[in-house]
């Protein structure tokens, strides 16, 4: 059974939420505030983070930040009653793997949450995985890991998700549309934006290599030049 480390201080929405979601098979353990939760993931191993963005004494964002800091690889999907486009921008930023906004619809929900369990657990069952070369680098998507002389880098699974898009289709013009449909399951202007985010940061991550390259395709998406 997966255990998910849900906060938000809604009475109503988190009842309604938690009670729904524990019908579909999940643990939810549920809290009120950021500080709270925060030192529960330290005593206790979650599968996945729901956080709402605006909490008492630790805000969702700030929350995601400690928890990076110690899991780079938990899903956390931020549920936020914003809508501009900066502040979703921003959750993805300090490592949210994805969003959905207040409103939602429950079913859509727990579908996002199925879509990463899923994921998690065919990276547990595969240890030895897909194994990509990228230039002086190596990517284990298994293990979220990149590699190379003296260089370790965990990746998020977002992160790992895109870069493995990438390799699959290297030297070849990737559409926008492609790759949102293929990882996020939608297209949207907001989700384009935080694909942006995410090539942002993988270019980073392979910019000690000079033979590669993550070219922008003006109007159609991107290119991944690599040998």
């Amino acid at each position: 059974m997966a255990k998910i480390l849900y906060v938000e201080d809604d009475e109503n929405l988190s009842f309604v939420t938690k009670d729904n979601l524990e019908e579909e098979g999940f643990e939810i353990h549920h809290f009120a505030d950021g500080k709270e939760a925060f030192r529960n993931f330290k005593k206790d191993r979650y599968d996945l983070c729901l956080l709402d963005v605006m909490l008492p004494d630790l805000d969702g964002f700030s929350l995601a930040e400690k928890i990076r800091d110690q899991n780079q690889q938990i899903p956390i999907i931020f549920l936020t009653a914003k809508t501009l486009q900066d502040d979703k921008i921003e959750g993805l930023k300090i490592g949210g793997d994805d969003y959905i906004t207040k409103p939602f619809d429950i079913e859509e929900l727990t579908l996002r949450i199925k879509v990463f369990l899923k994921r998690n657990k065919i990276t547990e069952d595969d240890p030895n995985g897909d194994i990509f070369k990228i230039g002086k680098f190596d990517f284990s998507f298994s293990q979220l890991l990149l590699t190379s002389d003296g260089f370790e880098q965990k990746l998020t699974h977002r992160e790992a998700e895109v870069l493995k898009y990438l390799c699959s289709h290297k030297n070849s013009v990737i559409k926008r549309e492609d790759i949102l449909t293929e990882i996020w399951g939608r297209d949207d202007y907001f989700l384009g934006r935080s694909l942006d985010v995410f090539i942002t940061r993988i270019r980073k991550m392979l910019s000690g290599d000079s033979s590669i390259k993550i070219e922008n395709v003006h109007g159609v998406g991107f290119r991944f030049i690599c040998e």
